[in-house]
């Protein structure tokens, strides 16, 4: 038996949606969390599957995880041991490598498996390495598992070849213990990295330039608990901010911070969809005839890597045709295969994907492959003919809080059905 996802299409979307803190911060910052020697305290953390993961990972260092109500974790690390993190936990989300800066950082060794995550091909994590090895870490790898261990961590220049968000916090991570200076060249610049490198701040670290592509972090012996607020999901802002130029009469999202989309709001405009952006909030309404547009995938302030799947489904009912090119993970083209079963007419010639807009498309079974590819196949969902059942649902719990509550509410048809 399995749980799927089931859409009746052709409703329109209307009302308001608040946008839930950033899934790719907080599976940074809980980890992160690990470095204080008291009680932190992390507000607006979304119910997510991966979350749900972490904390696990955080028992099994025997750190003591509260969720004394809704949206708001204290991990407190006073009790923590450096032990082997082996269980099947780490595999559940990529985002589990981020215990390896931080262990390494606070006990000079950590032992863990491979981590896990969607699969969008080829995501080594040599840059990860990299850093840890010129910070004085020695690595060996195992049956599955890799060992690092360090007799003293000793600030260095450390350059990376692409500005990977997840080098860039693993190698903070790592760096706030290490004796003297660290500055890490070509970092990413992501608001992610700015918001952990905040918390990192106001546990005691010494951390400058985040945002920028040079970070530099001064080594401290001690850091502290405190409390910390993770800033909206910029990637869940975009996705509902495409369902709606998609499927929507007027919707309104909340807890949004515009600059962070800016990439998306452009291209959105690029096609004729009508948006009103306030301080904190969108507004789109839709109805208005579309035309394709081309995207290109680029590291932060760029159009977003995680929004290109997302918007495929809606250059695909679009007038004209469209070229997606992605440029950070090439293999993510799975739902183009999935849309294709909908009636969508993409052509993909890894890396660019040719879409012929204009489609109807027609519910029937597809699978979500990997987060955002349900995400697509959600917004392909909301717009079809019939209905439409999703299967993989596990990924799309893994970062979109309480996904099905905020479309009903905004009056899509959408509901669980447990199948053979």
């Amino acid at each position: 038996m399995k749980e799927v996802l089931k859409i009746e299409g052709g409703h329109k979307l209307n009302g308001t949606v608040r946008i839930s803190s950033a899934k790719n911060a907080t599976v940074a910052l809980i980890p992160a969390s690990i470095l204080a020697e008291g009680p932190i305290t992390i507000v607006g953390v979304p119910e997510i599957a991966d979350v749900a993961s972490l904390a696990l990972l955080l028992k099994e260092l025997n750190v003591e995880v509260h969720f004394p109500s809704k949206g708001h974790m204290i991990i407190d690390p006073s009790k923590m041991e450096s032990l082997p993190l082996a269980s099947d936990n780490v595999n559940k989300l990529r985002a589990s490598y981020y215990f390896m800066g931080a262990l390494l950082g606070k006990y000079k060794e950590v032992k863990i498996k491979m981590p896990g995550g969607c699969d969008l091909g080829p995501r080594p994590i040599d840059l990860h390495l990299k850093g840890f090895e010129a910070l004085g870490a020695k690595i060996n790898y195992e049956k599955g598992s890799y060992y690092l261990k360090a007799d003293r961590l000793i600030g260095n220049k450390i350059y990376l070849d692409i500005a990977s968000v997840g080098a860039t916090i693993n190698i903070m991570l790592a760096a706030v213990y290490a004796e003297g200076r660290t500055i890490i060249e070509n970092a990413a610049k992501e608001p992610e990295v700015i918001d952990v490198a905040t918390l990192l701040n106001k546990m005691g670290a010494h951390v400058r330039g985040a945002g920028t592509g040079i970070i530099t972090i001064d080594g401290v012996e001690h850091l502290h608990g405190c409390f910390h607020e993770i800033i909206p999901d910029r990637i869940e802002a975009g996705t509902y901010m495409i369902m709606a130029a998609a499927a929507a009469k007027e919707v309104r999202i909340e807890n949004v911070i515009p600059q962070h989309l800016e990439a998306l709001i452009s291209k959105l405009q690029e096609m004729g969809v009508e948006l009103e952006v306030g301080v904190d909030y969108v507004i789109i309404r839709g109805g208005k005839p579309l035309q394709g547009v081309d995207i290109k995938t680029l590291p932060y302030p760029g159009f977003a890597t995680d929004l290109q799947q997302p918007l495929t489904t809606l250059l695909s009912i679009a007038e004209g045709r469209s070229k997606v090119t992605e440029t950070i993970y090439v293999s993510r083209f799975k739902h183009c295969e999935q849309l294709g079963k909908m009636g969508a007419d993409i052509e993909v010639n890894i890396p660019v994907a040719h879409i012929h807009g204009g489609a109807h498309l027609q519910g029937t079974s597809v699978e979500a492959t990997d987060l955002r590819c349900g995400a697509s196949l959600v917004i392909a969902g909301l717009i079809a003919e019939g209905v439409t059942e999703i299967d993989g649902l596990f990924h799309i719990d893994r970062g979109y809080d309480d996904l099905q509550g905020k479309l009903v509410a905004l009056g899509a048809k959408v509901w669980r059905e447990t199948v053979e």
